[in-house]
Parts: structure tokens; C-alpha cells; sequence
């Protein structure tokens, strides 16, 4: 290898390499804070009665019970994924212009 490909290879690693190793981290945190808030299974299960009470006469409100603790569940599950989603493309952006404050910092 020559010392003059070194400021190539290292724009393709810090670019494309880590940038893609990254995405898929970031992709793995956010599955596992789907399986780990169970979101899927309120979406799915939205409309049924809540602790599947089926007895008769309570079904009506265990179902609107249900609407309505899931729906707060949801609610406070989205805001925390919009927050871990601004988390992560606030880091994504620190790591691509990390490179850029490194020069910066030097020469200047």
C-alpha cells in the first residue's frame, strides 16, 4: 500500500464503511426499542378489551379502557423513538463532520 492512496482509503472508511456500519447499529437500537416497548403488539392488539375480559356486560368498557390506556402507551412510546431518532441522526451528524472540525482545528 502507498502512503499517497492513505487520505483515500481513510474518506472511504470514515464515509462509506463506518457511515453503513453505523445505519445498521442504529437500525439493530431501534428494533430492539420496538420488541423492547412492545409497540407492534399495541398497534395490533388496539381494539381488543383490555386483559381480555370477555365476561358479559364488561366487554364494552374493558375494549374502551383498552383504546384508551393504549393509546396514551402509544403516545408516550412514539415521543420516545422521535426523541431516540434526533439522538441518532445528531450523532450520525457529529460523526460525518468530525473529520471537518479535526482540520479545522488544526490549521486554524
Amino acid at each position: 500500500m502507498q502512503y499517497l492512496s492513505l487520505p483515500g482509503v481513510f474518506l472511504r472508511f470514515w464515509f462509506i464503511d463506518a457511515l453503513l456500519g453505523l445505519t445498521h447499529f442504529f437500525a439493530s437500537v431501534n428494533h430492539a426499542f420496538f420488541q423492547l416497548v412492545s409497540l407492534p403488539l399495541l398497534v395490533k392488539t388496539f381494539f381488543r378489551p383490555l386483559k381480555n375480559e370477555y365476561r358479559e356486560g364488561l366487554v364494552g368498557f374493558s375494549i374502551g379502557m383498552g383504546i384508551v390506556v393504549k393509546t396514551c402507551i402509544i403516545a408516550v412510546d412514539l415521543f420516545v423513538f422521535l426523541v431516540l431518532l434526533l439522538l441518532e441522526v445528531m450523532f450520525m451528524l457529529a460523526f460525518l463532520s468530525l473529520p471537518f472540525i479535526t482540520i479545522l482545528i488544526l490549521f486554524v
